[in-house]
């Protein structure tokens, strides 16, 4: 979905693509530079703050940073419950906080949430809970769990994502107001079932889900490419502290 994204700011802007390994982007950055976009790889963890840090301050240094595309995270199927909630919710955390720093007037900062976030019980959100990311990650940490860990072990990895991607919504509304009084927009959007490498990791549920979505089938990557390349971009500047579900009507076909 990044890199969808990617291939369209990248028409007018130079664009830096992150992950743990530059080894495994080298293919991303070899179809950039096919498709004429000035782009470069550099290494992020976004677990690490330092690396974090480290990445937001080389993209200051080439100019102004006009978007930031948060788009790492771990679906149910790549990890165990703990690690999901560590990477979906205080990398989320990490990205924001570090680019807050460098972003100027006129940019944006876009969240990557998931459909799983509106299909999750309300009453079972430990939503009280979400203020502590904000003043102890630890303990934001041990609440999270705790309630994940209430769950049957199995079902945990999918609990932990569906609770960790409702933070993210939570965490960039929640945001807006701080970036605001920079001039600088940030929001979250919400994919539902898209045919990517990490979306053919969930194909059993999608199959399930799909029979009662709206469009019955998978989305496109240039499909959710184009509209996080919209929201980036200047012509929806009044677009700030929302969440946009893009999902195919999946959300909709479930409460019919």
């Amino acid at each position: 979905m990044g890199l969808a994204a990617a291939k369209i700011i990248g028409k007018d802007h130079f664009v830096f693509i992150a992950g743990r390994s530059v080894k495994k982007l080298e293919n991303a950055i070899a179809g950039l530079h096919a498709e004429g976009v000035e782009a470069e790889a550099v290494p992020c963890d976004i677990l690490d703050r330092g690396s974090v840090e480290k990445l937001a301050r080389r993209a200051k240094e080439k100019g102004t940073v006009a978007s930031v595309i948060h788009s790492a995270g771990m679906s149910p199927s790549m990890g165990d419950a703990h690690n999901i909630m560590e990477v979906n919710a205080l990398g989320t955390i990490n990205i924001n906080e570090a680019f807050y720093e460098v972003m100027e007037a006129g940019s944006c900062i876009i969240d990557i949430a998931s459909m799983s976030a509106y299909l999750f019980p309300e009453m079972l959100l430990p939503k009280r809970a979400f203020q502590y990311s904000r003043t102890s990650q630890a303990v934001f940490m041990k609440k999270m769990m705790a309630r994940v860990n209430l769950f049957p072990r199995k079902v945990r990895p999918g609990v932990s994502y569906a609770i960790s991607k409702n933070f993210v919504i939570w965490y960039a509304k929640t945001d807006a107001g701080k970036f605001g009084r920079k001039g600088i927009r940030v929001l979250s959007v919400s994919p539902g079932f898209f045919d990517t490498a990490m979306g053919n990791l969930e194909k059993d549920d999608a199959e399930k889900f799909l029979e009662y979505s709206a469009l019955n089938r998978l989305g496109k990557v240039e499909e959710i490419g184009s509209l996080l390349a919209f929201c980036a971009s200047d012509r929806p500047g009044y677009l700030t502290g929302t969440d946009i579900l893009c999902d195919g009507g999946c959300i909709a076909g479930q409460r019919k």
